[in-house]
C-alpha cells in the first residue's frame, strides 16, 4: 500500500502484515472509542484511546491479557474481530482511532453497515468473510506471528497456504481506496468527465 496522497488518504493495492484478534462478537463503537473521547474533531491522536476502556485499568495501567498491548501487537496492521463489528452509533471516531493506532485493514464475520462506509471514507479497508473468520482467529491464535495478506484488487484474504477467502466491496470504496480519495476527491477526480457531459449535452450540473 502506497503513502497517502495530499488532500486524500492511503492508496490500498495489497497488504501483507501480522494481525491483532480481538475474538468477540458485536464489538460495538463505544468499545472501539468511549464516548468521553469524543471532544476532538482532528483524525490524529485517537489512536492511544482506541479500546482503551478493555486496553487499560482505571489508572492508567496496560492490561497484560488484553490483545493490543501483547508483544506479538506491535507494529501489525490488521485488526481481526468477530461477527457484527462496529455496530452501536455512527460515530466516525471509531475508524479515526482505528487508523491512528496502526491499523489498515479490519478483518470480521461481517460488519456494521455505517462503520463499514466511515471506514472506507477514511482510508480503512473493511473485509466480512462470514463463517470463515472463527478460521482464520484460531489460526492467528495458534501463529501469533503469522502474517495476513489482504488484496484488493481481487478482494481476497489469504492466510496459510490453504485459506483463500473473498470478500464483498461496492465499487464506489474499492476506486475511492485504490486511487486514495476521499468522496470529494473523488468528485474533483470526475470534473472532467462531468465537463465533457456539460459539453456534450448542453447542460449543466447545479
Amino acid at each position: 500500500m502506497n503513502n497517502a496522497i495530499p488532500g486524500g488518504v492511503a492508496r490500498w493495492t495489497s497488504m501483507d502484515a501480522s494481525a491483532v484478534v480481538i475474538a468477540r462478537d458485536d464489538i460495538d463503537t463505544d468499545q472501539i472509542i468511549p464516548a468521553r473521547f469524543l471532544t476532538t474533531t482532528s483524525r490524529t491522536g485517537l489512536g492511544v484511546h482506541c479500546f482503551a476502556d478493555w486496553r487499560y485499568d482505571t489508572d492508567g495501567t496496560p492490561r497484560s491479557d488484553f490483545a493490543l498491548n501483547r508483544d506479538e501487537a506491535r507494529g501489525a496492521q490488521i485488526l481481526v474481530g468477530g461477527q457484527n463489528f462496529g455496530c452501536g452509533s455512527s460515530r466516525e471516531h471509531a475508524p479515526w482511532s482505528i487508523v491512528d493506532a496502526g491499523f489498515r485493514v479490519v478483518i470480521a464475520g461481517s460488519l456494521a453497515d455505517i462503520f463499514r462506509a466511515n471506514a472506507h471514507r477514511n482510508g480503512l479497508l473493511t473485509a466480512a468473510i462470514g463463517p470463515a473468520i472463527s478460521e482464520l482467529q484460531a489460526y492467528l491464535m495458534n501463529h501469533p506471528s503469522a502474517h495476513v495478506r489482504v488484496d484488493l484488487p481481487s478482494q481476497t484474504v489469504y492466510w496459510s497456504a490453504e485459506h483463500a477467502y473473498p470478500f464483498a466491496i461496492d465499487a464506489f470504496s474499492k476506486r475511492a481506496l485504490a486511487e486514495g480519495l476521499d468522496e470529494l476527491g473523488m468528485l474533483v477526480a470526475d470534473i472532467p468527465q462531468i465537463q465533457a457531459w456539460e459539453s456534450r449535452t448542453g447542460r449543466q450540473i447545479a
